[in-house]
Order: C-alpha cells, then structure tokens, then sequence
C-alpha cells in the first residue's frame, strides 16, 4: 500500500504531499517572479506558501494579486479613454491658475495630476468640520436644500443613528424631484444592502449601485478585497463633501468592537474643485454600473469661484493611476522642510515610507505620527508598532490618541500644503483601494487643520523612547512577527 501514497524521486521513496509541496512552491516561486512583487511582499507570500502551501495558495488566489477582473478591465480601459478627453481639458482651463501657487508646491500639483489627473484649480471655498454628529446634520440639512441632483458614494453605509435619517431625506429628496445616485462598496455596506434600505430606495426611485460586488468563485478572476474606499458627497453639483468619515453614527457603529467612537473630520467645498469631484463620481458610476455603456454623464467644466483656496481632487487606485499615490506621498515626505504631521487609523507603511520619514526627521524636519491607541484591528495595532522603535531613534514623535478610534487621515506639509481625504497610511490604501483625497494649497485651511492635529495631540500620550524600549520582550517579540505580515495589510 506504500505506493499509493508515495512517489520515487532519485531512486527515494517521498510522500506525494511532500512531492505536491515542493511542487506548489516552485510554481509559485516563478509566478512571483513573473509579476515582479516588492520584494517585501514577495517574501511575505513565499514564507506563508513553504509554511501552509494548500492554505497560502487559497489566499494568494483570493488576494494575493490585483485583478479586477478581464470583464470590469476592458470596461475600466474604454472609460478610461473618454475620461482622458475631459480631464485634459480641466488641465487646460486651469493651466494659468498655476503660477499662483507657491514655490515649494509645483512639485506636488504636478505628480498628482499626472496620469491624467485632475489639476490645480483657483477660487475654491473649503471649510472643516471635526464633529461627527454635525457632519450628519450638514448631510441632511444639503439634502433638503438640494434642488437638481445628489451623488453619495462611500465605502462604509452603517445602519442605525442618525445615519438612518439621511436616509429618509434621501427618500423626501427624491420624492419632490431630485435626482439621486448612491454608490456603496459591497463589502463595506453589505450589512446596508442586506436591510430592507434598498428596497426602499428603489420604491423613492433612488438609484444604486453596488460597488465591486464579492463573487465567489471567482476569487481567481477577481481580488475580493480590492474595495471603493472613496467617501464623496455632491449636491446640485456645486458642493461637495469628502474626507475620512462614512455614512456611520459614531454613537452605534462598531461599539462592541472597545475602541470607543469613530473620531473623523470632512470638508465642505465649494467653486472650481467641485467639477473634478464630479468627474470621479460619474466615472466610478459608469464602471459599476452595469447598465453604463459609455462615460459622458458630465456637467460642465466652467464652475463660478467662491473663495480664494487653491485645491486639486487627487483619486487614485489599483488599475487607473497605479501606484500614483505612493509616489506623491513619498514626494511630499521628502519636500518637507520644516514641519509633517500625519493622523492615520492604519499605519502600516513599507519600508521605503518609513526611510523617508526617518531622513525627514534626519535632517531636521519635525515630524509627529498620531494614530489611535486602541485599534479595530489587532493584527494592524502589533504591526504599527514594530515601527516605532526606528522612526523614535530617527527623532520622529509618535503619539497615540486616547479619545477614541482616531479615524482622520491627513497630511500637513509645513503648514502650507495639506492631503485630507481617505488614504491610510497603509498597503492597503496605497495599492489596494480607490482612494479619493483633496490636495490643499492654502494658508488658511492649513493653519484649520493644524489647529485640529494639535487637539489631538493634546489628548495623546506621547510615546517615551526609552520607555518604550523596555518594554517586555513578548511584547517585542509579538509585534515583529506581526511586521512580517505588514506587507500584506
């Protein structure tokens, strides 16, 4: 019977599931080389391959690479050429609005509108709102006044709270006439789309599409955790709100999960900006939804200034604009000259981040890290901190907020430039997601924004180097076994 369950290989009687290992691993090792991985990640995957080869294969099918699938692709490629026309024009219409911005920021605008971006814009009013609760009134207060239309697109649509009473204005909005799209992540509002809310919004005539929608068995065609992180709301096409927070009530989400209540920010904008919102809404609204064949849902170009604000809109994700995001963060990390303050939920950053930041702080730049204390994610928080030891030693200050899940993701750059949006700091954000962000060049809004990080300083407890390399050896010896999953997070 031995020979049923083993194979000869030189002459050696081997156990075939010895024979099917090695066999796994070879196979897999020339695919990694094929797509040429980071090097990081690639080690990454080949150690939970060689350790778990039938497990580490299944999850390397499911989101070990970053298809979207050949159908969604194609899709992608022939919007992507009737969006290339629009944004080109943007870049025109605004081409004179960049000589008014300072010198240390041409840099940036143009990396982040590269590849098609959209371009800096003159003439925009932007104002910041750091409570949640309010944020929630705004949005229903915009859906009463609005009188054309209403885009809503978020990652995240949480039942319960006064998150629900957006949801009847939307209904009351589009009863008197308004026209109203809602797109939402499959994943992160499955629990939305599994409630009686669709249903209802089908009834009030609301349209809605369900982001990259989860297919199983098609895990090998498609990633499954590729997700819509973007968080954009439009009224009348002529405000429009982005930022860190979801359509959630922080007073319900996610309370068992003991890290206290969601802490976000979001910014109101008016003028010129608003049509670059609009085009990435009408452009993620053509690709997920079925029933769009062609991209050419637009307003026009030309919108009335309302303040004095430069801005660009900066989207970016796993297909279009591929790792653009990654470029302008590490751009903007090493044109820092004085001051870089970044708040992230997630910070899981690779190693070529974590050397940028430690010259930055090399050379002098005063550079604070606040991210939350208490995380969602267990294997996200052990992970953080396998960084901190590096980046302390380097001079950064690290701070961890004690208020809550801070949830707010920012970046300020010598208080005259700022990125506010949805990235975290993470491979996630960085590869993975359609993230949207809002690129600031104005004094004002940034002297806000310092203002509001230095709150959250003042409820952090910073963290002592020399304490914190005395802490206990598991404690160390945890978060460096996390840190060889970071680059998969």
């Amino acid at each position: 019977m031995m020979h049923l369950f083993t194979g000869t290989i030189f002459g050696y009687h081997v156990p075939w599931f010895v024979i099917l290992h090695v066999v796994i691993a070879i196979l897999f090792f020339l695919r990694i080389i094929w797509v040429r991985r980071p090097v990081g990640v690639a080690v990454s995957w080949l150690l939970i391959i060689v350790s778990f080869p039938i497990v580490g294969l299944i999850l390397y099918l499911t989101i070990g690479e970053r298809p979207v699938g050949r159908t969604l692709t194609s899709k992608i490629i022939r919007m992507e050429k009737e969006y290339a026309k629009i944004s080109k024009a943007m870049r025109q219409l605004h081409e004179p609005d960049r000589s008014l911005l300072h010198a240390d920021a041409h840099a940036i605008s143009l990396l982040a509108q590269a590849k098609n971006g959209t371009p800096v814009a003159a003439g925009n009013r932007i104002e910041l709102f750091t409570n949640s609760l309010e944020i929630l009134q705004h949005f229903i207060d915009e859906i009463n006044r609005a009188q054309q239309s209403i885009h809503m697109e978020f990652y995240i649509w949480s039942l319960g709270g006064d998150a629900d009473r957006v949801g009847e204005a939307l209904i009351a909005a589009s009863k008197r006439g308004v026209k109203c799209r809602v797109l939402l992540d499959s994943l992160g509002s499955s629990s939305w789309f599994k409630s009686a809310w669709p249903d209802r919004f089908a009834k009030a005539k609301i349209e809605v599409t369900e982001a990259l929608p989860i297919q199983f068995g098609r895990f090998q065609f498609r990633r499954a955790d590729l997700r819509l992180h973007r968080k954009i709301f439009i009224i009348d096409g002529e405000i429009a709100w982005t930022g860190s927070m979801n359509l959630v009530d922080p007073r319900t989400f996610k309370q068992d999960s003991g890290v206290g209540e969601w802490v976000d920010a979001m910014v109101r904008i008016q003028g010129p900006v608003v049509s670059q919102f609009e085009l990435t809404f009408s452009y993620d609204w053509s690709v997920d939804n079925p029933r769009v064949m062609h991209f050419h849902d637009r307003d026009g170009l030309h919108k009335k200034p309302a303040g004095n604000a430069l801005a660009q809109e900066f989207s970016s994700g796993p297909v279009y604009r591929d790792d653009i995001l990654y470029q302008v963060l590490l751009s903007a990390i090493l044109d820092a000259r004085q001051e870089l303050v970044i708040t992230t939920p997630y910070f899981v950053p690779d190693e070529g981040l974590v050397q940028a930041l430690m010259a930055a702080a090399h050379r002098g730049v005063k550079v604070k890290l606040i991210v939350p204390r208490l995380n969602d994610s267990t294997l996200v928080a052990w992970s953080s901190r396998s960084f901190y030891s590096a980046l302390l030693g380097a001079g950064v200050e690290i701070a961890e907020f004690k208020g809550g899940l801070l949830h707010t993701k920012s970046l300020l750059i010598d208080e005259r430039t700022a990125i506010f949006g949805s990235v975290n700091f993470d491979q996630r954000s960085l590869r993975l997601n359609f993230e949207i962000s809002l690129i600031v060049y104005d004094q004002t809004f940034c002297t806000q924004l310092k203002q509001l990080t230095t709150s959250y300083l003042k409820r952090s407890q910073i963290i002592n180097r020399i304490g914190w390399e005395r802490r206990p050896r598991w404690r160390r010896l945890l978060e460096n076994t996390a840190h060889l999953a970071s680059p998969l997070l």
